[in-house]
């Protein structure tokens, strides 16, 4: 599982980078200023998740189950959360139109809310 987060985080912190390149070069005459502010705060959340998935690979007293845990909440998260802000801000670009299913970038939040969760109970669990 160990490997699995450390090469989740780094894909997705690449992707971060790589996306908000984009989003900062690519975008800026494409996009309102508030559908650019929103595409980064996708990016900014992902970024966020992916440090995460490296520092419970490697520094958090997380069991082999909080860790697969964590990696499903969160990689499911982020898809959600910031993929559906990728589409929903682009949508004028792509002609990809999620609206009618806006609701799952909640969703995304409350899965990424739910690892943080999960991370604060193993702490208070293992950590006296």
């Amino acid at each position: 599982m160990k490997r699995t987060l450390l090469i989740t985080g780094s894909l997705l912190g690449l992707t971060a980078v790589i996306l908000g390149a984009f989003g900062a070069h690519g975008l800026k005459e494409s996009l309102t200023p508030e559908a650019l502010n929103s595409f980064e705060t996708g990016v900014r959340y992902q970024m966020y998740h992916a440090f995460l998935l490296l520092i419970a690979a490697t520094a958090l007293p997380l069991t082999e189950k909080a860790q697969k845990s964590t990696f499903y909440l969160i990689v499911l998260g982020v898809l959600l959360f910031s993929g559906s802000i990728y589409l929903l801000t682009t949508k004028s670009l792509t002609g990809i139109d999620i609206s009618s299913i806006a609701w799952i970038t909640p969703i995304g939040g409350a899965l990424l809310i739910s690892a943080w969760i999960l991370i604060t109970y193993n702490f208070i669990k293992s950590v006296k």
